[in-house]
């Protein structure tokens, strides 16, 4: 299903045409219901030809079968045929074919055109929607409880209304922040700022940040007990939404199922071994904060003892700019020292690239931290020679492959006790592996009176810990007995 589905970003990256492809299938997403014949499209396209959209001659009845053809076997575009008034058979041929436009190619397509519009500065966090989650799931807790209690049909389209909206608000809230931070991620990082970008960066992270995150932390113990007030009835809510009349694979509206209502209350709340998306977002700031410090510190430093070099490369990229193609090779030969090369021995071969590539479609070169920070191309040291030690490596090879033996024993001696758990004596080391077992069976529980298991990667013994009211569970063993209340556990 994967690769399938892939395909439909083909026309993306295609080798040739890709602006025509891109052309015909913006035309079909234009509108609702496009059904388009070859005719129509190439019509269509014959304008973007005009205006320079396409390249000369796409607009042609035969290139633009191909590339109908194409996109059909991509998977963007559906064949059908429908009955057309022809006055030849190539007239025939060309209206009786029609195409329309697949759902998840109108997908692809939708988010290609949201991403060609959208700028390259930061996004704005939209803080106001955190007011409005925390409204909605108060009025959603008096809506549900109304409906739970009535019979009358009002509460649920009510209740349906607000869902629909609240997770709407959750989902453009979590698109904000999580292209404001990719933004952030993506400039804290560079090497050299300017004094005008490190002001600007330093007003955005110590003001524009810190009232993000004070936002969510004021909002979020608020979100999270009206989220645990609606997890007690969480069951009576969806069966009150009710189900699509469409059918089981109907692709349903946010808020209809747990998984969503679980990955809403996992984007405010901790649980163990998963924080929440809050606790992500803050640490993120601290962690784009240090990196903003060591920016500030490496341009009042000069990245070392030696002074930066920045102002003396744009000071030479001035040069270059200003002068003439000769002045740029004599500027070119004393700066840097490279002078033309003349070959007396037969020209070597190009791994990469050749005479015909140019610069800016060539390779890119790392250039190191002391070059550009510093001019400085002295080698650091020569990297130490790897020891080969096979008397150690051998060692061990042979602690490890004991180690796993222990391993398997321990895990099948558990097997083997598994039917009477409670009247065997284990050895300490297959209590170790039950204690570890259990350690991360308990980690996938969401409440006490949740159930939860673990498997063993490699030789598949599972472990099953579920409540149990009033039952003490004894597992003894040579190092001691674990002793389990009010849970009962079972290997298999």
């Amino acid at each position: 299903m994967e690769p399938a589905r892939l395909k439909l970003y083909a026309y993306l990256d295609a080798r040739d045409h890709q602006r025509t492809y891109l052309a015909i299938m913006r035309l079909f997403t234009s509108t609702l219901l496009a059904d388009l014949s070859a005719g129509e499209v190439a019509g269509a396209l014959a304008g973007a030809e005009r205006e320079g959209r396409v390249e000369p001659g796409e607009s042609q009845i035969e290139n633009v079968i191909k590339r109908l053809r194409q996109l059909v076997e991509w998977g963007n575009l559906v064949q059908g045929r429908r009955e057309v008034v022809a006055s030849s058979i190539a007239e025939f041929r060309h209206g009786s074919v029609r195409y329309q436009v697949g759902k998840l190619a109108v997908r692809v397509q939708r988010d290609v055109d949201e991403l060609l519009r959208v700028p390259e500065g930061a996004r704005e966090v939209s803080r106001e929607l955190l007011p409005a989650v925390e409204r909605g799931l108060g009025r959603l807790g008096r809506t549900l409880a109304e409906a739970l209690a009535g019979e009358s049909r009002r509460p649920r389209e009510e209740l349906a209304e607000q869902v629909t909206t609240l997770f709407l608000q959750h989902a453009e809230l979590a698109a904000t922040v999580r292209d404001f931070y990719a933004y952030l991620g993506q400039v804290v990082t560079r090497h050299h700022l300017a004094p005008d970008e490190i002001s600007g960066f330093r007003n955005l992270l110590v003001e524009y940040i810190q009232a993000v995150v004070e936002d969510v932390l004021r909002h979020t113990p608020a979100v999270a007990a009206g989220l645990a007030r609606l997890n007690t009835s969480r069951d009576g809510l969806l069966g009150l939404l009710g189900r699509a009349d469409l059918g089981d694979r109907v692709e349903r509206a946010r808020g209809r199922s747990p998984e969503d209502w679980q990955e809403l209350t996992d984007w405010f709340v901790d649980r163990p071994g998963r924080p929440s998306q809050v606790t992500a977002l803050r640490e993120a700031t601290a962690r784009a904060i240090g990196s903003l410090l060591a920016s500030v510190k490496r341009a009042t430093s000069g990245g070392g003892l030696l002074p930066g070099r920045r102002a003396e490369l744009l000071r030479l990229a001035g040069w270059f700019d200003r002068g003439d193609a000769s002045r740029g090779h004599r500027l070119y030969a004393a700066a840097f020292g490279l002078h033309s090369a003349r070959h007396v021995s037969p020209e070597p071969e190009h791994d990469r690239d050749d005479e015909r590539t140019p610069w800016r479609d060539g390779p890119v070169v790392d250039v190191p931290v002391s070059v550009r920070s510093r001019a400085d191309r002295a080698g650091r040291g020569r990297a130490s020679r790897i020891l080969d030690d096979p008397m150690t490596e051998q060692s061990l090879l042979a602690e490890a492959r004991e180690a796993d033996e222990r391993r398997a024993a321990s895990v099948a001696e558990l097997a083997g006790a598994a039917p009477a758990l409670a009247t065997t004596t284990l050895s300490g080391e297959a209590l170790g592996v039950l204690c570890e077992l259990l350690t991360l069976a308990m980690a996938q529980r969401d409440t006490a009176d949740d159930p939860g298991s673990a498997t063993d990667p490699v030789r598949g013994l599972r472990v099953t810990v579920s409540p149990a009211a009033g039952r003490v569970t004894r597992i003894r063993s040579a190092a001691g007995t674990l002793t389990l209340h009010g849970s009962a556990l079972v290997l298999d």
